[in-house]
This record gives C-alpha cells, sequence and structure tokens, in this order.
C-alpha cells in the first residue's frame, strides 16, 4: 500500500528512523539499564522490537497497559509506574505467571497493592515533581509498613518529569542531580535492589538509576526535539488538504489539512508542518500558510508537540519507508 492510499488523519512511523532511535538507545543503556515506557507509544509490536534489543522490564502508566503486555508475552517484569485504588486486575495477572511491580506512596496505595494480590512494590518518592510520591524522609517508613503487610519492597521510584523538557542541557543535568539525591537518601532508607526513574530528557545524563524508564525516544515529538535531544523524528501524522483560499487583503493565503485537536496532543502547543506555519488548530482542522502552493487533496505530514497523547487517539500505527506501507500496528494498549 502506498501512504497516500490511508485514509486520514493517520499515524506514519518511519521505520528507518524507528530503528535508529531503538539502537541508539540500547547501545547507551544496554539490557535492564532501560526499562522502556509503553505509555509513549502503547503498541505490543513496537515493545517486541525494545524486547528483541534486549529490554525484557516494561513501564507501564495504566492497568490497561499491564494487561495488555502480560497477554502479548510480554510479561517477565512489568512495572505499574502508578498509584492505584483497585489492584484486583493486576493481581489476576500476578496468579497467571506475569511479574507486576506497583508503585505506592501512601498506607491506602499499599493497602490496596496487598488487597488486590499484587507481592511486589516500589516506593513512590517525591524529587521535585508536584505529582505522586511519599516525602523522601518518610519513604523508610513506607517500605517497613509494606514488608509488614507481607509483600517484597523492590526499591524505590521517582521521575524528574518537570525537567524533561528544559532546554539547558547543564541546568537540566544540575538540576537533575538534586533531585537524584533526594531518591538516593530514600533508598538508603528503603534499601532493595532497584532505584528507577528518569526518562527520555534525562537519559545521557541520569547515572544514578538502576534502570531509566524511557519512551518517547522511539517516536519522539517536537517538543523532545527542542530539548536537544538526539533522536530522529519518527512519528508524523499524515493529512489531507481539504481547503486552500488566496490571499484576502492583508492576510497571505492559507490552507486546511483534515487533522485537529481531536487527532493531536496540543498540551504542549501547536503541531508543526515542514515548509509551514501553522496557525490554529480546531476539533477538525489545522490551518496553515505554507511556503510552496498546495491544492486541494494534497498530503501533508503534521508533527506533533507531544507524541504521547498524539497516539492514543489513533487506532493503529502505520510503518513506512517513503511512500512504501510496510506494515500496520494495533495501537492495542488504549483505554483502560
Amino acid at each position: 500500500m502506498n501512504v497516500h492510499d490511508l485514509p486520514t488523519p493517520a499515524l506514519l512511523v518511519d521505520a528507518d528512523a524507528l530503528t535508529a532511535n531503538l539502537a541508539d538507545m540500547a547501545d547507551r543503556l544496554p539490557g535492564p539499564r532501560l526499562r522502556p515506557h509503553v505509555k509513549a507509544h502503547k503498541t505490543t509490536a513496537l515493545a517486541r522490537q525494545q524486547a528483541a534489543l534486549g529490554h525484557t522490564g516494561f513501564t507501564c502508566a495504566t492497568v490497561r497497559e499491564v494487561e495488555g503486555m502480560a497477554a502479548a508475552g510480554l510479561g517477565e517484569d512489568l512495572l505499574l509506574a502508578n498509584e492505584v485504588l483497585d489492584a484486583r486486575r493486576l493481581g489476576a495477572l500476578v496468579d497467571d505467571a506475569a511479574r507486576v511491580t506497583v508503585a505506592i506512596d501512601s498506607p491506602e496505595t499499599l493497602a490496596a497493592a496487598a488487597r488486590g494480590g499484587v507481592r511486589e512494590v516500589l516506593v513512590d518518592v517525591n524529587v521535585g515533581l508536584p505529582r505522586c510520591g511519599i516525602a523522601p524522609d518518610r519513604a523508610g517508613w513506607l517500605a517497613d509498613e509494606a514488608r509488614a503487610a507481607g509483600l517484597t519492597v523492590r526499591g524505590v521510584m521517582g521521575y524528574e518529569g518537570h525537567l524533561m523538557m528544559l532546554p539547558d542541557a547543564v541546568e537540566r543535568a544540575r538540576l537533575t542531580e538534586e533531585c537524584m539525591a533526594k531518591l538516593a537518601a530514600a533508598h538508603a532508607d528503603v534499601g532493595g535492589e532497584v532505584v528507577s526513574g528518569g526518562g527520555t530528557g534525562t537519559y545521557a545524563m541520569n547515572t544514578w538509576v538502576t534502570e531509566l524508564q524511557a519512551g518517547s525516544y522511539a517516536l519522539m515529538d517536537t517538543a523532545y526535539t527542542a530539548a536537544g535531544l538526539p533522536f530522529r523524528q519518527a512519528l508524523t501524522v499524515l493529512a489531507t488538504v481539504v481547503s486552500v483560499t488566496d490571499h484576502i487583503g492583508s492576510l497571505p493565503g492559507w490552507a486546511v489539512a483534515d487533522v485537529g485537536l481531536k487527532a493531536l496532543g496540543m498540551d504542549h502547543g501547536n503541531p508543526t508542518v515542514s515548509g509551514g506555519q501553522v496557525w490554529f488548530v480546531s476539533d477538525e482542522h489545522l490551518t496553515f500558510a505554507s511556503a510552496e502552493p498546495l491544492r486541494v487533496g494534497d498530503k501533508v505530514q503534521v508533527v506533533p508537540a507531544h507524541v504521547d497523547p498524539t497516539v492514543t487517539m489513533h487506532e493503529r500505527l502505520h510503518v513506512v519507508r517513503g511512500d512504501e506501507v510496510l506494515d500496520t500496528w494495533a495501537v492495542d494498549l488504549r483505554g483502560w
């Protein structure tokens, strides 16, 4: 199939860029040093490629992701790096021989893990991102409570997510070290073999964790590219030009493509169009000025600013080389 035969909007993954990104990260963080985060692509077919490079432990953000990975035969070591208050579905996976670890940051999430049948936990530590995580000086106490409840505490995790997009790499590295000092102090009290954290934005500088939870590196987006990361842009959204308007008064001409808020993650800002200037994005439309003349029916490739929410809005990824569609993968970890 040719990409121009695809109904739009459609997610395209450049096969060569994806292969290069996976290989580059595997070279930098081989085997268990990387615990890829599947929330970035929500696709077990892509996860299998990561596993083939030696990354057999995975990070998940939802119970549904954990279930889908286990069903796909990728349940060797799954971490739900998130707090849940109903862990029964996770416990069922443990009973079926999947290895599932869940993050806890309170007595309530600890009790939910034990009640649901999860036997292994990481203590989630707040290292500076105002989201989940227990205060570092209380992490040891929570670990003791977990062990008293019969759970195995594998170690700690802490996510410096507020630093991922900082454009100044030197400042990003300095602040990462400060965050990891908090995690190290907590780990000294908690014990265990695992220190988990980090992400695509700090993969090259976070040398304190035993495993790094990067995900976006595989497909990339404009926000991470702006942070100066070396990975190639593999993901674009194919769209069709549905309307073209010549200049009106002082306004230059513009084009409208059939991709909008319902097909693009917009929390990191507007997408980009090569050779064009995006004016605004509405429900079903992207309005942009193009340096080259366009006609109704032309195809354009749109680069999203945030890969994770963009992917989850689509049912499939089309793996391409040039204009040829090589394969189509279901985004099979969507939903809850």
